[in-house]
């Protein structure tokens, strides 16, 4: 448990970042947490396994990756406690290989809307959005990329970083400079937390600014998203939780301690209607936000009967 409490705690504090990452490490700590487990009953493991997942999963409510990898590996319909160890754990390898796959298929599939000689900016980190833009420019596509810094985690460096070590041309940007600069853009490609039944997208705060200013300028929003972003709870019009992080973040709490009539918010998303999206590119192909439910049914195997 230890151990699994430590990946807890690196994602809680967004050690590991990134709704894919998430995912991964996830389900890899589920993988080790049941692979050692004690127990003498198929209840006791249960009871222990499900503890295990909750830990997990409360550690950040937005990024629907983080239960759709946990509830996808945990899952099992064994009687004995030996049998149920090796479903979650062929659970969690499967969930682990899909993962990886799910981002370079997201990459040839992306790449195919990108055109020689397009600006793209995107938003946050986002793995499934740079594997796009990576693998057209690995095509031989002359491309260039304008990238936000992502306030207050500064996300975007990391992506100059990424974009550096590929010789990809890119300008970084404040966050506030978007609008601004949309009118040298030919596409927006950004990443996904969660994707709601309607196709509403959840992402880094800072993302629908992005979507209204390519709305106005004409400009097409792509959303590169793996299908376990998708989220099953909303299918009965459960809200995807925005989470407010420390606002510590923001501010030093020394430069608030004599401001008492000062509150500081720090909104980790935002909520990206679908009439503002163009396509959502995803490893099981492009689909329109429309379609969001099809991908929830026929990818995660949730239909209206299994929400509880």
């Amino acid at each position: 448990m230890n151990q699994l409490q430590d990946t807890a705690e690196k994602i809680r504090t967004m050690e590991i970042r990134g709704a894919g990452r998430i995912a991964s490490a996830a389900a890899t700590a589920i993988h080790d947490y049941v692979k050692n487990l004690d127990a003498e009953t198929i209840q006791e493991f249960d009871d222990k396994v499900q503890k295990a997942a909750k830990i997990l999963v409360n550690t950040r409510p937005t990024a629907v990756s983080l239960p759709n990898a946990v509830w996808m590996s945990v899952k099992h319909s064994k009687t004995n406690v030996d049998d149920a160890r090796e479903e979650i754990i062929n659970n969690a390898n499967r969930f682990i290989k899909q993962a990886d796959y799910a981002l370079e298929n997201i990459g040839k599939i992306g790449s195919k809307r990108i055109q020689d000689g397009d600006v793209i900016m995107t938003h946050c980190n986002s793995h499934a959005a740079l594997s796009a833009i990576t693998t057209a420019f690995e095509q031989g596509k002359n491309i260039s990329v304008i990238t936000t810094e992502s306030r207050p985690r500064k996300q975007g460096l990391l992506n100059i970083k990424h974009l550096n070590d590929y010789n990809i041309p890119t300008t970084y940007i404040v966050d506030s400079a978007v609008r601004s600069c949309m009118k040298n853009v030919d596409k927006v490609i950004v990443g996904a937390d969660a994707i709601s039944v309607n196709g509403a997208l959840i992402n880094k705060i800072g993302t629908s600014q992005l979507a209204l200013a390519a709305h106005e300028s004409r400009v097409n929003l792509l959303v590169a998203a793996e299908t376990y972003k998708f989220s099953p709870s909303t299918i009965q019009g459960e809200m995807i939780e925005i989470e407010d992080r420390p606002t510590d973040e923001v501010i030093n709490p020394d430069e608030l301690r004599d401001l008492p009539y000062v509150e500081v918010k720090n909104p980790a998303f935002d909520v990206t209607p679908a009439e503002y999206i163009d396509l959502i590119i995803t490893d099981a192909g492009v689909i329109p936000p429309s379609m969001a439910y099809f991908i929830i049914k026929e990818y995660l195997g949730w239909e209206l009967g299994d929400i509880d």
